[in-house]
């Protein structure tokens, strides 16, 4: 008995206080400049938007990953002005839109300026809609400039 007891003690001591403290690296967060969605099968990270200030159009950049068993279609529609995009992503898929091999989805219309959010509503079929509000960038920044529409 003395044993199992020292034997806890050892292990209750041992371990500090990673039992009762909150352990940050549990919890996921949007580690760069977008932000992070889930709709349906689609994993969708690091969304955001390039544009110019004044301009009309705009780039949509972001990675999705579809982890369904089958090929989905992506709706991307502002909430307010600008044209809807559509995306198809075959199951087992990630596209990385802005990448060295796609380009960045252009959002016609949307007029966003450089600093602001624009709500975005991602859809798709047999999903509830997701919106969420996406931060909108200039191309000042080496790794943003060659995505500007």
């Amino acid at each position: 008995m003395a044993s199992a007891a020292l034997a806890l003690g050892i292990v209750i001591g041992g371990s500090g206080c990673a039992l009762i403290t909150y352990q940050a690296t549990t919890e996921h967060y949007d580690a760069s400049d977008g932000v992070s969605a889930n709709v349906g099968d689609l994993d969708l990270r690091n969304i955001l938007i390039i544009a110019e200030e004044g301009a009309d159009d705009a780039s949509l950049v972001f990675t999705v990953s579809n982890g369904g068993d089958s090929d989905a279609e992506l709706t991307i529609e502002p909430v307010t002005g600008g044209s809807p995009v559509e995306l198809e992503v075959e199951a087992g898929q990630q596209i990385v839109l802005g990448g060295a091999d796609e380009d960045p989805l252009l959002l016609e219309g949307l007029g966003a300026a450089p600093g602001s959010n624009v709500e975005l509503a991602f859809k798709t079929p047999g999903a509830e809609i997701v919106e969420i509000s996406v931060p909108v960038l200039d191309g000042r920044l080496p790794e943003y400039g060659a995505l500007l529409p």
